[in-house]
């Protein structure tokens, strides 16, 4: 709503720039490349090791495969804005 509001266009022509945005993000980090918005942040994706964990219930060692998790950094001007 705020962003339809402030853009001044109608909720659905926004929900439907924010969805594609959304999967073109989506989509560039999945196949490994980031995303950078100067003065947002950037997002992208690294590889986790795999590592031992255990389990809460029993403590028994458990193997936790490795994987790739997204990102995100926030960029200079994200992190002013909160200092505010």
């Amino acid at each position: 709503d705020a962003v339809s509001a402030s853009a001044g266009v109608s909720k659905k022509d926004t929900a439907a720039v924010i969805d594609s945005l959304l999967t073109a993000i989506t989509d560039t980090v999945a196949k490994g490349d980031s995303v950078r918005f100067t003065g947002f942040g950037t997002f992208g994706s690294r590889k986790r090791a795999a590592r031992t964990g255990h389990s809460p219930a029993t403590g028994a060692a458990i193997g936790i495969p490795a994987s790739v998790v997204p990102t995100f950094r926030a960029g200079r001007t994200f992190k002013d804005a909160l200092k505010k």
